[in-house]
């Protein structure tokens, strides 16, 4: 039998357990890496990952995206940026945004926008690694890597392949928020990967006659569940439907981002300290 590599329940003393991060592009540079994850879907992990993309750039750094939603990409489509991707003597070369913002993603390797994605598990797992290790990124300082939900195949690629400095957990205000930061918060966990908070998204929705906040989801219970976990909470994010128009649009980088935002920017800016 094929060797694990879990030194700790073999007995074979094969020596030390194998590295599988995969090696980026010889050309590339790339400062932190940052997974965006959740539990289950429509909690709004892309258009967080966006909207942190968009956040350090008009900070003055370099920002990336990583779209490892292989069946469900939505990167493009929030930003505008359409198109197939090319390549050089040195590799795959990056979509770039309006800001600057490079980004790769399958719905650039596609005829058509709205064709499905039909692949099976090891082709998605090799899709993602191969977004790392042959596109040129060049002098990146935030990569984010959106994510599909849940605990499969790409999650499991993606903390094993990727040197990822640390995940934010997105969530929605719910009675499942208990299990879904449960699942990623554990993943996170056995994979040795860094939590670097959580984020709840779809949070609160602010009348705009009188500025009252309405908790259209039900009263929150992140605090239980972040002490539960020992996680800080970083931001609750409104209901805003002009976000909304403007991933529509394909216009994220033109509106302006909620306030609350600024206490995840802080964080990742720590990791640079």
């Amino acid at each position: 039998m094929g060797c694990s590599h879990n030194c700790d329940s073999c007995s074979g003393g094969c020596g030390e357990p194998q590295s599988l991060l995969v090696a980026a592009n010889q050309y590339s540079s790339i400062g932190k890496v940052i997974g965006i994850v959740s539990g289950k879907g429509g909690v709004g992990k892309s258009l967080v990952t966006s909207m942190l993309a968009v956040a350090m750039t008009r900070k003055g750094y370099h920002s990336a995206i990583l779209d490892a939603d292989i069946t469900g990409p939505s990167i493009p489509r929030a930003f505008g940026v359409t198109g197939q991707l090319e390549a050089c003597e040195e590799g795959i070369l990056p979509k770039t945004s309006e800001t600057g913002i490079d980004m790769v993603s399958i719905n650039f390797l596609l005829s058509h926008p709205d064709d499905p994605v039909i692949y099976r598990g090891p082709i998605i797992a090799e899709t993602v690694k191969q977004f790392w290790s042959d596109v040129v990124w060049q002098d990146v300082d935030y990569m984010f890597v959106d994510m599909p939900p849940g605990t499969g195949d790409v999650p499991l690629t993606v903390f094993q392949s990727l040197p990822v400095d640390g995940i934010l957990v997105v969530t929605s205000p719910q009675d499942l928020v208990s299990m879904i930061v449960g699942k990623a918060v554990k993943m996170a966990q056995m994979m040795e990967i860094p939590l670097l908070g959580i984020i709840e998204n779809y949070s609160y929705l602010e009348c705009p006659d009188c500025g009252k906040k309405i908790s259209v989801f039900g009263e929150s219970k992140l605090d239980e569940v972040a002490a539960r976990y020992e996680l800080p909470v970083l931001a609750r994010l409104p209901i805003d439907p002009k976000l909304a128009e403007a991933v529509d649009a394909g216009n994220i980088e033109g509106i302006k981002l909620p306030e609350p935002l600024s206490g995840v920017t802080t964080k990742l800016e720590t990791l640079r300290s």
